[in-house]
């Protein structure tokens, strides 16, 4: 991990900015300093810092500053690509850069590949949005097939795949791809507010840019719902019982690899309250190695033992000395969870209105962490049938969930006996 988070390092890269550590607990200007690190500080503070005077000139010859310019915009490009899918931000940029290179020709080719890279990353996040919209436009409930003869489907998940190893690896060419397209921009933006003291009615993050984390939060929910379904599905309990088993060794390849995702997205669908009551299709299952799993997912004491676990990843990755080894999913919501709890429990400000930086140090620190294990290329062979197959086959809803576990094993109680009339008549058409 690096020691210092991006918006350190992008503060450092102004290069006119004077020196922000200064000694322990000690003021400059308003800025507030501990250990090194600065604390806090007004905006107003902040902007005085930056501003030149008697003592404190920076040369204003282009020459002189371009390089700063160029470098924080490069850094601000890479990191946040993002920011500029506003208009308005690509305008400024674009203005920006025709000053330095009027200024002096020497850098047209470096701005030049500043934006080209820009408009190469923005374009093909486009793309990759485009390709989720279509998938979710073409994905179905697959309903359709309880209305015709269960036991005529024969394509399931152990036909497309009858290695749950392989499966494992092809959950983790997805999550590693759709982490990838994340931006940490999307975090701010997931709990943006407001800020009451800014009087700024145009600011730039009024709307809400969150799509690829939220299609990330869908893909949990759809393997979830997946892995019901294809428990579900089978009309006989060895079969089911089968498939359960299969996913269990699925789920401990994933904590293998350290995709812990999919590894909480398949023991969440086994789960589920329609799964759950299968009692006779469970009491066929060797469940030992499943408990086992179900303990290292533990939520109680604030899901300590996931969160050793992933420390132990998250160290094997910083020594890897292979793709597979550097290879860190964390359990997405709960990351999101941390980084909310983290933003709502600390005031953006101080009781003096200055801005509380050691909250977005915090912030920065996971963030950066994440930063680094999204960059991690997948290091196993792609198979265009199974991945084809995970994010395109159509699941159950959660009523055809019930009713499918309901004309597997007969409902034990009049309440789900009642209920499951209800769904044969509103899902079916049978009384």
């Amino acid at each position: 991990m690096p020691q210092t988070p991006p918006f350190a390092a992008m503060l450092d890269s102004r290069g006119y900015i004077r020196n922000l550590y200064q000694s322990k607990d000690d003021s400059c200007g308003g800025l507030y300093y501990h250990d090194n690190n600065l604390l806090s500080g007004s905006l107003e503070a902040l902007i005085q810092h930056l501003v030149p005077n008697v003592d404190y000139y920076p040369d204003n010859r282009i020459r002189k500053i371009a390089p700063k310019i160029l470098q924080l915009l490069t850094e601000w490009t890479e990191t946040f690509p993002y920011d500029f899918r506003d208009e308005r931000m690509m305008r400024n940029l674009k203005e920006l850069a025709q000053r330095i290179t009027s200024g002096d020709e020497s850098y047209r080719k470096n701005v030049q590949q500043l934006l080209q890279n820009l408009i190469r990353k923005l374009t093909t996040v486009s793309q990759y949005e485009e390709v989720l919209a279509k998938i979710s436009a073409t994905s179905t409930d697959r309903l359709t097939v309880l209305k015709t003869k269960p036991q005529s489907i024969q394509r399931d998940i152990i036909t497309v795949c009858n290695d749950p190893y392989a499966l494992a690896q092809q959950l983790t060419h997805i999550e590693l791809e759709r982490l990838n397209y994340i931006g940490p921009e999307e975090f701010v933006q997931a709990f943006v507010q407001k800020d009451p003291l800014d009087n700024d009615k145009s600011c730039y993050g009024d709307r809400k840019k969150t799509r690829n984390l939220e299609a990330y939060v869908e893909w949990f929910n759809r393997l979830s719902y997946l892995v019901a379904t294809e428990i579900c599905m089978p009309v006989k309990k060895k079969h089911r019982a089968r498939v359960i088993e299969y996913f269990v060794d699925v789920a401990r390849e994933c904590f293998n690899i350290g995709n812990f995702n999919s590894l909480m997205a398949i023991i969440s669908g086994m789960n589920m309250s329609p799964v759950s009551r299968l009692k006779k299709t469970w009491a066929k299952v060797k469940t030992a190695k499943f408990d086992i799993l179900e303990h290292q997912m533990d939520p109680s004491s604030n899901f300590y033992n996931y969160r050793t676990a992933l420390r132990g990843a998250a160290q094997r990755s910083l020594t890897a000395h292979s793709s597979r080894e550097k290879i860190v999913i964390p359990f997405f919501s709960l990351l999101i969870k941390d980084i909310y709890f983290l933003n709502e429990g600390c005031a953006n400000r101080l009781p003096n209105g200055h801005i509380n930086f050691e909250k977005f140090w915090e912030l920065a620190k996971q963030i950066s962490e994440f930063m680094m294990w999204k960059q991690v290329e997948c290091p196993f062979e792609r198979d265009r049938k199974i991945l084809q197959y995970l994010l395109t086959v159509p699941i159950f809803s959660d009523d055809a969930l019930y009713l499918a576990s309901y004309e597997s094993e007969s409902p034990e109680n009049q309440v789900e006996k009642d209920r499951w009339k209800t769904l044969r008549s509103a899902l079916l058409g049978r009384v």
